[in-house]
């Protein structure tokens, strides 16, 4: 279009649709594109939008929602306790955040099996289930990268165990010898802002199917289950997504996940373990700090007694 075509457009909508001229705004449609621009004007079956290079008009039947005062990336704040918070996060669509999350997220081998796991600092620190890696002292951890020619698998099998929870099913991870290196990380959220309803979804490798994306809803933010509390949700998990991330659309990790029910009939029914239990796990990682020569390192507390023994059947995924 030349610029004189594109003035005379701008000018004739200006007239047309007088009612109202806003500023930068990301107008999200039911199709799940992303459009960032200036609103030129508004009328009550459409509204006209500047894109920079060309004008377009949308009907409000195709928008889901408009964002207004651009709130652009949010900023990642680092903590005393490695992990990152997320400050202006907005709701983005479903694909837009796996794109941007996905890297972060690890495929955690040993000889004995597989699970899930992310990068919750850039020099190389994963969160991952204790239930992966128990009793393994032989642990590569496989990256996913996109370098624009499709993904790229790089494995690292220099990874130390920091700190183990069987109690809280947690173990903290590092990739040692990658000095220079910059990993990228995922936000943890706050687990207590989880309510029923809420769409969330889950990033890992069941079954070996690396940088696998289900999606569900949260049933349920504390259901009780052999004396800990866990985040239920519907969103799919197989074995192979232990240890990985369950995030909410704000794109932070609001739960790790760690088992399902295995049962005649069951479906949908996963379990993580929240985002503030691993909070305060990490924030005490001393207290859990793995010593690969002593079997017992780490405090062990025992199992509570079990309320019930009508409990669900799970099976650790």
């Amino acid at each position: 279009m030349s610029k004189s075509l594109n003035f005379i457009l701008r000018l004739f909508l200006l007239l047309a649709f007088p009612i109202f001229v806003g500023g930068m705004v990301r107008v999200e449609t039911g199709g799940g594109a992303m459009l960032k621009g200036e609103i030129l004007a508004e009328k009550n079956d459409r509204i006209v939008l500047d894109l920079g290079f060309t004008v377009i008009s949308i009907p409000r039947e195709v928008i889901v929602r408009i964002v207004e005062d651009d709130p652009g990336e949010p900023v990642l704040r680092a903590t005393d306790d490695l992990y990152r918070v997320a400050e202006g996060a907005e709701t983005l669509p479903l694909r837009n955040l796996v794109d941007s999350l996905g890297p972060a997220v690890v495929m955690v081998r040993t000889p004995t099996g597989l699970g899930s796991g992310f990068f919750i600092h850039p020099d190389g620190y994963i969160i991952t289930n204790d239930h992966v890696i128990a009793g393994e002292n032989e642990i590569t951890v496989t990256v996913f990268e996109d370098p624009g020619s499709g993904l790229q698998k790089v494995t690292f099998e220099n990874v130390a165990v920091v700190a183990s929870s069987p109690e809280m099913d947690l173990a903290l991870l590092a990739i040692r010898d990658v000095e220079g290196r910059v990993f990228e990380t995922v936000p943890l959220g706050d687990s207590n802002d989880l309510r029923s309803g809420q769409p969330v979804f889950a990033i890992g490798s069941p079954m070996g199917l690396e940088r696998s994306v289900s999606e569900g809803i949260v049933s349920i933010a504390n259901r009780p289950i052999n004396g800990r509390l866990h985040v239920q949700a519907t969103a799919q998990i197989s074995p192979g997504n232990s240890g990985g991330p369950l995030f909410n659309l704000q794109g932070e990790v609001v739960g790790v996940n760690n088992m399902k029910v295995v049962a005649m009939g069951a479906e949908g029914l996963g379990f993580a373990i929240p985002a503030n239990v691993l909070k305060f796990f990490l924030s005490n990682r001393d207290a859990f700090a793995f010593d690969p020569t002593n079997p017992n390192a780490g405090f062990r507390y025992p199992s509570p007694p079990s309320a019930s023994e009508a409990t669900p059947n799970t099976d650790e995924s």
